[in-house]
């Protein structure tokens, strides 16, 4: 279950990314939202 959420998080990190041309005009706004997501997924895990 882990892995498939990590795999999950990790291909959305990569598709929010303003390197695709899609989201070239998105910012880093879904890039640093989906990092504190995996900021408190990761928190969550270890407590």
């Amino acid at each position: 279950m882990r892995t498939i959420l990590l795999i999950i998080l990790v291909l959305l990190l990569l598709g929010a990314l303003p390197t695709w041309p899609y989201s070239s005009g998105w910012g880093y706004y879904p890039g640093g939202g989906l990092l504190l997501l995996i900021i408190l997924i990761l928190l969550l895990w270890r407590a």
